[in-house]
C-alpha cells in the first residue's frame, strides 16, 4: 500500500504558505481581516476557510490524527493543537550530490549526519538506519530527488521504516546539515494553501 501523502495540487493565483502551529490564529485572523468573514468546511483531511470575498485557504494538518486529535473549540484551534503535538520524524533529504539525514521529536534535532559526495544509496541507507532505529520515528519527511528517495528506502536495510508513513515532500536543493532544523520545522507546519478571489 502506498502511505505516501501527496503535496496539494497548485491553481493559478494559489499559493502555499508554511505556518507554525503556535502562529496558526494569527494567520487566520489576517486572512479574516483581509477577506471577510469565513466559512469552515472539512475538507479531506483538511480545513477549507471560504471568505467572503471569494477567497480560499485549505489548512493541512502536518501529519494524520493517527488516534491523537487535536483538542479545541473550533476546527482551526484542534488543527493547531494536532500540529502542535510531538511526533517522531526521520528526515530523508537526498540529491545525487549529497544527503542529510536526521531523527527529529517535533522540530527538535535528535541526531544527524551528512555527506557532500554523490549518492550512494546502500550507504545513504545504513546512516538512515542507523539512525532512525535508535529514535522513535512515526513518520518519513522526504525531500530532495523524487527518484533518489525511493531508491533509499527500497535498500533491505530500512525494512519496516520505510513502510512508514511518509509526510508532505520538502522541496530542497542542497541536501546538507544547515538545513536539517528548517525541514524539521517546515515538516511539522501546517501547510496552507490560498487561492485568491476571482477577478
Amino acid at each position: 500500500m502506498d502511505r505516501r501523502s501527496s503535496a496539494p495540487r497548485q491553481r493559478p493565483g494559489s499559493r502555499t504558505a508554511l505556518v507554525p502551529a503556535d502562529r496558526l490564529q494569527g494567520w487566520v485572523d489576517r486572512f479574516v481581516a483581509s477577506h471577510g468573514p469565513v466559512g469552515e468546511d472539512l475538507d479531506d483531511g483538511g480545513v477549507l476557510l471560504r471568505a467572503a470575498d471569494g477567497a480560499s485557504a485549505l489548512l493541512k494538518p502536518p501529519w494524520p490524527a493517527d488516534g491523537r486529535p487535536g483538542r479545541g473549540t473550533t476546527e482551526v484551534a484542534r488543527m493547531a493543537s494536532l500540529a502542535a503535538q510531538e511526533r517522531g520524524l526521520g528526515l530523508l533529504l537526498v540529491r545525487k550530490g549529497g544527503y542529510a539525514l536526521a531523527a527529529a521529536g517535533g522540530s527538535a534535532i535528535l541526531a544527524s549526519k551528512s555527506g557532500n559526495r554523490f549518492l550512494d544509496a546502500k550507504a545513504t541507507a545504513e546512516h538512515a538506519a542507523r539512525i532512525f532505529n535508535d529514535h522513535r520515528v512515526e513518520y518519513i519527511v522526504p525531500g530532495g530527488d523524487r527518484a533518489l528517495v525511493d531508491q533509499v528506502l527500497a535498500q533491505p536495510l530500512l525494512g519496516a521504516i520505510a513502510g512508514r508513513t511518509r509526510l508532505a515532500f520538502l522541496d530542497v536543493q542542497a541536501p546538507k546539515a544547515s538545513v536539517l532544523a528548517k525541514c524539521a520545522a517546515d515538516a511539522c507546519a501546517v501547510r496552507i494553501t490560498v487561492t485568491d478571489p476571482p477577478a
